[in-house]
């Protein structure tokens, strides 16, 4: 089975690590994929956070990291998707993905969504939180994956 797990991953996070890992392990392809959605005023291109993606996973087979654009549950019937994954820390996550999953469900009924809770040490990070620790010079080890910490933190860092 191949699921999708989608955001924007602007930038990916510890916390976005930790399901992307666990997702991985209960279906045979896992599709990270960024959305390009520019409303948002992302902090790094696309093609930055796709990179940054593969970097934080590795070499492996089972997850593929791509970027979309247009509906979800268009991109997840291209793909071949049965489900879409969601990460959720709080019940404010969970009233906006079941809002968003029900809509996916009237767009594609095929398409089932997941809620994949957080691991208990990622409850309160987010790449919101991430990019404004970052901007003030405050120190993000630990929130997101080492090898990519020093790229965020120089491209946000307050001059």
């Amino acid at each position: 089975m191949t699921l999708v797990y989608p955001g924007s991953f602007d930038p990916i996070t510890n916390g976005h690590l930790d399901i992307i890992v666990r997702a991985a392990c209960i279906c045979d392809k896992l599709i990270v994929a960024v959305g390009n959605n520019e409303s948002k005023r992302p902090a790094f291109t696309v093609e930055e956070r796709v990179e940054m993606i593969r970097a934080s996973i590795g070499d492996r087979e089972d997850i593929e990291v791509t970027s979309f654009t247009g509906l979800l549950a268009d991109f997840a019937k291209k793909v071949g998707a049965r489900a879409v994954i969601k990460g959720l820390r709080a019940m404010s996550d969970f009233e906006y993905e079941f809002q968003m999953a029900l809509l996916n469900k009237k767009l594609e009924p095929e398409l089932e969504t997941l809620f994949m809770m957080t691991s208990v040490q990622y409850s309160f990070l987010s790449s919101s939180a991430v990019k404004e620790i970052a901007r003030n010079g405050g120190c993000i080890d630990g929130l997101v994956p080492d090898c990519i910490r020093e790229r965020i933190a120089r491209k946000l860092t307050c001059r």
